[in-house]
């Protein structure tokens, strides 16, 4: 029998604590230590899980005394690189939240690092683990080329939720934090290469630092003619009704994620309900001799899936089965690249005005 994998937790926010719940319960891990700045959080989450874990305020500190075998690192994407990159230097694999990095330039220092050392880097791209949404392109890809993809994630927050997210905002903007995700998705679906980026933004709180925004869009056009559209904002001021969009049309139909729950009152701030679907709308664009529709909708029931810690659980049994299996995870890393490529596109054209061309 293998020995258990060593695992450091930096992070125990909302993914930080998903993810420590996944290496508590998975067999496979053994949880060395809980380290974030407040220590308020961590024996939180200590205790949550029963208590008995390391605790530290340090990560440096933390990582010369646990000696992991894997770290997981789920704080803010500031420090993204630097932890990546040390915990590499230490000899251990690496689970990272997406985005991947703050820069496109950081990314592509820590996928280098991997590759260099031969360490496994895996990505928490959350979506590619939802049967739902692997429906979804499933789906997508059926409709035709080229595509028009359309999503958003506008969350109307406050309370604790507004301190997160205007934390979050001092490091990195909502179109980049939250779209690497979708544009991800639009990969997958096309998998054509994206060749032209536009973005646009919005200041809509004093409450940022200067050159900060929490509203933003992007329009991205790859080399089969698809188009994407993505939107995200976060606030108390965001929109309610408007902020859940998942749509893919193409020259043979539609599919759209029809949320009834995830769509409801009070639920944009949710995070479980951004992966819900509960049901795919199937839409058939062919027609008979008086222009009428010969198919009616199809409806794709999904309402038996996985909630949000189930779902990170899935993304743990990934990293473990990419290490003990020796997995080639190039294409997942290029993935990421790519994705980060876009969104930073997008911010960069909101800031010069200017169409950026990849």
């Amino acid at each position: 029998m293998s020995k258990k994998l060593r695992v450091l937790c930096v992070g125990a926010g909302h993914m930080g604590r998903s993810h420590a719940l996944a290496y508590h319960r998975i067999e496979d891990f053994e949880i060395v230590g809980i380290v974030t700045r407040s220590s308020e959080s961590r024996g939180k989450l200590n205790a949550e899980l029963g208590g008995g874990y390391a605790e530290f305020g340090d990560y440096a500190g933390a990582l010369a005394a646990t000696k992991p075998d894997v770290v997981s690192i789920s704080t803010y994407p500031d420090t993204h690189a630097s932890y990546a990159l040390a915990a590499f230097e230490a000899g251990a694999d690496v689970f990272i939240e997406k985005p991947l990095a703050e820069s496109v330039a950081e990314a592509e220092k820590i996928v280098a690092k991997a590759r260099e050392l031969g360490r496994k880097l895996v990505i928490g791209y959350i979506l590619r683990h939802h049967p739902s949404w692997i429906k979804f392109i499933e789906v997508a890809q059926t409709l035709g080329k080229p595509l028009v993809m359309r999503m958003n994630l506008n969350q109307q927050s406050s309370g604790d939720n507004w301190v997160t997210h205007k934390n979050l905002m001092s490091s990195i903007s909502p179109i980049v934090d939250c779209g690497v995700h979708y544009v991800d998705v639009m990969c997958q679906m096309t998998r054509s290469k994206p060749v032209r980026v536009s973005g646009l933004g919005a200041r809509l709180t004093d409450e940022l630092p200067e050159g900060r925004i929490n509203y933003g869009h992007l329009q991205v056009a790859f080399e089969d003619g698809s188009v994407g559209w993505y939107e995200a904002g976060w606030g108390p001021m965001m929109s309610e009704t408007a902020f859940f969009v998942k749509d893919v049309v193409g020259p043979k139909g539609c599919v759209t994620i029809a949320a009834k729950t995830a769509g409801g009152e009070g639920a944009s701030a949710e995070v479980d309900a951004h992966t819900k679907t509960e049901a795919l709308r199937v839409h058939h664009s062919e027609l008979d001799a008086n222009n009428k529709f010969v198919r009616a909708d199809d409806w794709i029931d999904m309402d038996d899936e996985p909630d949000h810690d189930e779902l990170c659980h899935r993304e743990q049994e990934y990293l473990l089965k990419a290490i003990r299996e020796d997995m080639d995870l190039g294409d997942h890393m290029e993935d990421a690249l790519n994705s980060m490529r876009i969104v930073e596109a997008a911010d960069q054209s909101f800031r010069t005005g200017k169409t950026v061309e990849l």
